[in-house]
């Protein structure tokens, strides 16, 4: 019987003899590779889930509430139908099988960068997808009711430059070692008031920064106002 490539990069990858954080590059028939990256705390975290999966199983089995909303419902199993007595039970040998999984992650790219580079790269992903949540919940890039073009890239540039500034206030946040976050130093910060007083005869003017709580008066002192 002849093996189709799928089956066969499966068996490349469960073949391989990794250590945490080493990888290894698989290359396909049709030009991209597949690099195989291997970490000993996502190994440790696969397997917790896969035991906490079978317990949640094992229990609902134990109870009787196992019912065909619990089947998988990728695929064609949405088109089987469930009658008369059926006996559900769980398959150890699958489960057992799962293991030589854990820990695993693959990246098929068609890139020159090097598999570390791969890798480092696809693990900076989450500060994209952050600065994109950032852009879309607390800067309000959308939604835009701008229709003419200038406006519009007007409304994204004043998004980007107030993301900019919200990234420096991380910055130093950190280097400060605050223990706040942006979101937290920007909530504090909207309770701060100053007092403008203007006196009627030499209209000399006096402002005060109204600092009530100890949140206010450690972000002040923090940044010195």
């Amino acid at each position: 019987m002849i093996k189709t490539e799928p089956e066969l990069i499966k068996e490349k990858i469960t073949s391989l003899q990794l250590g945490d954080g080493q990888s290894k590059v698989i290359e396909k028939s049709d030009g991209l590779k597949l690099v195989i990256g291997y970490s000993q705390k996502r190994a440790n975290k696969d397997r917790h889930n896969r035991e906490r999966g079978l317990k949640k199983l094992e229990k609902k089995i134990h109870t009787g509430k196992l019912s065909k909303a619990n089947i998988n419902n990728r695929g064609y199993n949405k088109y089987l139908k469930l009658e008369g007595e059926i006996t559900v039970s769980i398959d150890f040998e699958k489960y057992s099988l799962d293991q030589k999984w854990d820990g695993l992650k693959g990246y098929l790219t068609n890139t020159s960068l090097t598999k570390e580079q791969i890798i480092e790269n696809y693990g900076q992903l989450w500060k994209i997808e952050k600065a994109f949540r950032i852009s879309k919940h607390d800067l309000r890039i959308r939604p835009i009711f701008h229709r003419v073009k200038r406006r519009i890239e007007a409304h994204i540039c004043i998004a980007f430059v107030a993301y900019k500034v919200y990234k420096e206030l991380e910055r130093q946040l950190k280097e400060k070692r605050a223990g706040l976050s942006p979101e937290k130093a920007i909530e504090i910060a909207k309770t701060i008031y100053r007092v403008s007083v203007q006196t009627p005869k030499h209209k000399h003017r006096v402002g005060k920064t109204i600092l009530i709580t100890d949140e206010q008066k450690n972000l002040a002192n923090l940044f010195d106002f």
